[in-house]
């Protein structure tokens, strides 16, 4: 529970539009993503006690309450923070790291084909965009990001950034990745069209 000091601290940290005194109050009560992960730790202590039934019960009422989904078993480390948040599912086996941004639309979910660890495992400093899917048992490693409705279906390395359906890598060792500008993402598949033209360009100088 001691985390949640974390998660109020990360919604100022990288939220621009919570700021000042009067923020305090408006992230407490209309921010309905910091609502999502305080009752995720509520609902994450009784299970961890293993009282059943009343941690689904508190998660689905905090799926009605806020629209997003958290399952009471998922492991979620200091400092998470779900920007807007509708639409955002966490499945049971998924565990997150300190410090994980969330946008809307996000899916930490399964396959359909695994058992026992079946959710994602997520690294810290991860930032994932709005509407990505990351689906199985896959690690996302530190200081990641992946671009907006991604489908993330494989391990991805540190210090990488992710684009496109299935979910590409594109690298950038070395830079630690705090932000997320959809903009600034590079496009793969344009970026092989281009080198596929470049050397349809040479074959036709060298005919």
């Amino acid at each position: 529970m001691w985390k949640i000091f974390f998660d109020f601290k990360s919604v100022f940290e990288r939220d621009p539009a919570a700021r000042g005194f009067f923020g305090i109050f408006e992230v407490l009560f209309t921010y309905s993503g910091f609502h999502a992960i305080l009752l995720h730790r509520i609902t994450h202590f009784l299970c961890q006690m293993h009282i059943p039934v009343i941690p689904r019960l508190l998660s689905q009422f905090n799926r009605f309450l806020t629209g997003i989904e958290i399952h009471p078993a998922a492991r979620i480390g200091k400092g998470f923070f779900i920007d807007h948040g509708m639409g955002v599912v966490i499945g049971e086996t998924a565990e997150i790291g300190d410090y994980v941004t969330l946008y809307q639309g996000v899916t930490l979910g399964g396959t359909g084909k695994e058992a026992g660890k079946r959710h994602p495992t997520i690294g810290h400093n991860v930032v994932i965009g709005a509407g990505a899917k990351i689906l199985g048992n896959i690690k996302i490693g530190h200081n990641v990001k992946i671009g907006a409705n991604s489908v993330v279906l494989h391990d991805v390395p540190d210090d990488s950034t992710v684009v496109g359906i299935p979910g590409r890598i594109v690298r950038a060792k070395g830079k630690r990745l705090d932000n997320l500008d959809h903009q600034d993402i590079p496009d793969p598949i344009l970026i092989q069209l281009h080198r596929l033209q470049h050397e349809i360009n040479e074959l036709k100088k060298n005919k």
